[in-house]
């Protein structure tokens, strides 16, 4: 009997033999029909909502704050379509995965290369996380500037407040039980609380920036970039990358409507999740803006290091970082879901589902997490992880293949208006991902003449 890629699974489930034709890793194998509308929401905000909202005031500094808010909003609706074109094609091939799509409508050689964009992406992200959970316990430096961390504030210097050591212990006593959860669904309620803590974070910055408008200590920031040379102009593009990550949530659409008692709702809950999502982020951007102006750090957090000219500063300060702390420990296992099957994909393709391979679930999830900890320990900083990731696998994961099956349209369900969605998704994110990275590329050359000279 003949056992199919694992990334393109299609049960035909006998009693007897309930595990020799698999269907795809992100398939229906765990879980099938037990996950409500509210969980499958809360999992799929959680996915979306991670470390972008901490780079997002730094790009709206970049664009200016009505340009800024405008690309968020874009950047939304533009995701809605991607998603909505993904799940239509996936219901008229009768694929249950994203790879599973892109393969009926590209093959082999497509499903492989999005296997390896989800990974690239999904590993950036983690990356990301783990700085910034560092960034809040041990502090960072940004700017020539020292930022200190909870730990080392409440606790002094010791080797267990170093940075390695607070996520050697993070990731042995928090991730990895997170991370052993076979379904989606099981992390229903960290996701709840990680977008509560997310909203906690938003209120307690716009609370702050409103209060110091009325007192009149701040002035509005800029509404428009601030161009003083081409450089300055072509650096806008490498916002574009961090907008598009903000919004990544793709590789988990599969995993969570596949569990759902109604499949019908997926749409409305996406819908939703984006609604909140982008609610969350057009809050942050704009009282984050408002409440630090042309000082708003790569990584926003870090600027609740110091005195914020309210009442109970210092109290606030560590609430605001404590609570992103812990909402990213809490999003970190709905995206390394995600990873951990598509790395498998790709490893093991066709091998039964890595769901049901104990020492094969392990063995990967060990592996990932080691590469994630030492990424964390040397990626200097989240731009440049954003950057790479978001000019790159992002880009392609969010855009770029959503169109490409769009316009491939293998059953001949494309609309008009999809055809030109698809096209002009491509267009921009091939446009600024080139500009991106070119201009990424230019500013590293120019830094180093000037260290040179």
């Amino acid at each position: 009997m003949t056992i199919l890629p694992s990334t393109d699974r299609k049960y035909r489930r006998s009693p007897r033999t309930p595990l020799l034709l698999p269907q795809k890793h992100d398939d229906r194998e765990v879980g099938f029909g037990c996950a409500s509308y509210s969980g499958a929401v809360f999992n799929l905000s959680s996915t979306i909502v991670g470390a972008g909202i901490m780079a997002l005031p730094a790009a709206v500094k970049q664009l200016g704050l009505m340009p800024g808010l405008i690309m968020i909003v874009l950047g939304a609706v533009l995701t809605e379509s991607s998603i909505d074109m993904i799940l239509r094609f996936s219901r008229a091939s009768k694929s249950a995965s994203y790879s599973g799509v892109v393969g009926d409508a590209f093959g082999g050689a497509g499903r492989t290369l999005l296997q390896v964009c989800i990974v690239v992406n999904n590993l950036g992200m983690l990356v990301v996380y783990m700085i910034i959970i560092g960034d809040v316990l041990s502090g960072t430096r940004l700017d020539g500037v020292q930022h200190s961390g909870v730990v080392e504030e409440w606790f002094g210097q010791h080797w267990w407040t170093t940075r390695s050591s607070l996520l050697f212990i993070t990731t042995l006593f928090v991730f990895a039980p997170l991370i052993s959860f076979k379904r989606v669904d099981s992390l229903r309620y960290t996701s709840a609380l990680s977008v509560g803590l997310a909203i906690v974070f938003v209120a307690i910055t716009a609370g702050v920036a409103t209060v110091k408008m009325v007192e009149g200590s701040i002035r509005m920031p800029r509404l428009m970039p601030e161009l003083v040379n081409q450089a300055s102009f072509w650096k806008l593009f490498t916002t574009i990358p961090v907008l598009v990550t903000a919004y990544i949530c793709h590789h988990n659409i599969h995993p969570i409507e596949n569990e759902l008692k109604d499949t019908s709702q997926m749409k409305s809950i996406v819908r939703m999740s984006l609604t909140l999502c982008s609610t969350v982020y057009i809050a942050t951007s704009f009282f984050g803006f408002i409440l630090f102006g042309d000082q708003t750090l790569d990584d926003v957090l870090a600027n609740f290091d110091g005195d914020l000219g309210v009442p109970y500063s210092s109290v606030l300060d560590d609430v605001v970082r404590v609570s992103y702390g812990i909402h990213l420990m809490l999003v970190f296992p709905i995206v390394f879901f995600s990873l951990r099957l598509n790395l498998d994909g790709l490893l093991f393709p066709y091998a039964i589902p890595i769901a049901f391979d104990n020492q094969r679930f392990f063995s990967v999830t060990a592996v990932l997490m080691g590469f994630i900890f030492v990424g964390a320990n040397f990626v200097p900083s989240i731009w440049d992880a954003f950057q790479f990731t978001g000019a790159t696998a992002a880009i392609a994961v969010g855009f770029i293949f959503p169109s490409a099956i769009a316009l491939r349209d293998t059953h001949g369900i494309a609309t008009k208006n999809d055809r030109l969605v698809s096209w002009v998704m491509i267009f921009l994110a091939v446009s600024s991902s080139t500009v991106a990275i070119c201009s990424d590329i230019y500013s590293i050359f120019s830094s180093e003449k000037r260290v040179g000279s």
